[in-house]
């Protein structure tokens, strides 16, 4: 039953032929307008490819040319993200000098001998810290001990004679006028003998020989000579004791010679006494040893160095070129990087700035009346006092590499 209904439902062969030849033709002519289109549109395509070099090569040649615009677009952006941080740098640092042309700076006392002699005792090491009054080196002090007893003794001597002239000035202001009036009376006496031995001398001379004798008579003339012999005498001491003045300022001057020689025993007892204590070589301030070249036993003489005093007072000598100096003034404030310690910051201010470029101050300044000129950029020297930020366990010595940044208004 079902086979029947099978043959049933198939139509007959004409039909079929006929159904199949009407559903072949038009794919057929679909399949030969499909070609046909393609040979036609390839045959565009190679016109086109010969007119104008081909289609597949414009956009090969697109691509490539995108492609080269990207490194151009980059380097735009790159200069443009550098010139934002150039702007950025100048604005943060427009207000801003440093250099590296800088060192650390500060006093060294050189430690002279100023006796000769031997070092009996060395007080310090090298780099050695000490204090003022510190004793550095000793010397043989006995040289100088023996020279301080024996200006000791030359000054008690002179004192003595000095003390026994004033005595004597004081026993001449009493003396001298003493002898003038004992040479005075002295001389009236002598008058008064003089008078009675003329008197009796004309007495016996005028009475007649038969009255007197000529023994009274030779007498009388010799007591008149006699007398006037005393009174020539006693004017004479007269005339001496009258240089009551004189006397005294010579007695004065004696004296004052005295005082003179007792100032020099003094000044001498002094000088070896100063040298008795040059014999301790002390520090004069606080610092660091440093250059020591003196040993125990070394025989020294006056004005031979033996060491240096490095003192803590330390600052900064910047050399900031002429140019840089417009607007630096002092009391600015300053930051300073020493190279040896980077994690180090300290800060400061400009103290001072020296008036006079450091080729000024040269050994052999430059000439620039002579010959051909060319300008070079002059530097001048800086001085920034250091406020903060020193570690006492890190020093700082002198000489060493520092950046300071000076901040200018």
């Amino acid at each position: 039953m079902d086979k029947v209904d099978n043959e049933r439902s198939l139509p007959d062969d004409d039909e079929a032929d006929d159904a199949r030849r009407s559903y072949e033709r038009p794919r057929g002519d679909a399949d030969h307008r499909s070609k046909t289109q393609d040979r036609k549109a390839s045959s565009d395509d190679e016109d086109d490819d010969e007119d104008d070099g081909g289609e597949g090569d414009d956009e090969k040649g697109g691509k490539k040319k995108n492609g080269s615009k990207l490194p151009l677009i980059i380097l735009g952006i790159v200069v443009l993200i550098a010139a934002i941080g150039g702007a950025i740098w100048w604005f943060l640092h427009r207000n801003q000098i440093d250099t590296d042309d800088a060192y650390t700076d500060g006093r060294v006392v050189m430690v002279a001998s100023q006796v000769n002699g031997y070092v009996t005792v060395l007080g310090v090491n090298d780099n050695q810290f000490v204090h003022k009054g510190d004793l550095l080196v000793q010397i043989d002090p006995r040289p100088y001990e023996a020279a301080r007893d024996q200006a000791k003794g030359e000054l008690a001597a002179a004192e003595a004679q000095l003390n026994s002239a004033r005595v004597a000035l004081q026993k001449a202001k009493t003396t001298f006028p003493a002898q003038l009036a004992q040479a005075q009376g002295q001389l009236t006496q002598a008058q008064g003998t003089l008078y009675n031995a003329q008197t009796d001398y004309k007495r016996q001379h005028a009475v007649s020989r038969g009255a007197t004798t000529q023994q009274s008579v030779d007498q009388s003339t010799a007591s008149l000579k006699s007398a006037q012999g005393q009174v020539q005498v006693a004017q004479a001491q007269v005339e001496m004791a009258n240089l009551i003045p004189q006397d005294i300022e010579q007695a004065e001057a004696q004296v004052r010679q005295l005082e003179g020689q007792v100032l020099q025993m003094r000044g001498k007892l002094a000088t070896a006494e100063v040298n008795l204590g040059f014999t301790r070589v002390t520090a004069p301030q606080d610092g660091w040893v440093t250059r020591r070249n003196v040993e125990q036993g070394n025989f020294l003489q006056p004005g031979m160095q033996i060491m240096a005093l490095v003192t803590p007072d330390t600052w900064v000598t910047a050399n900031f070129k002429e140019n840089q100096l417009t607007r630096m003034r002092r009391g600015q404030d300053v930051d300073i990087e020493v190279d040896a310690y980077p994690d180090l910051k300290l800060k400061g201010h400009i103290d001072s700035i020296q008036l006079g470029s450091g080729s000024k101050f040269s050994a052999f300044p430059a000439e620039n009346a002579t010959g051909n000129f060319v300008k070079i950029v002059q530097r001048v020297p800086v001085k920034i006092v250091i406020d903060s930020g020193i570690d006492p366990d890190r020093p700082l010595p002198l000489g060493i590499s520092v950046v300071p940044t000076v901040y200018v208004k």
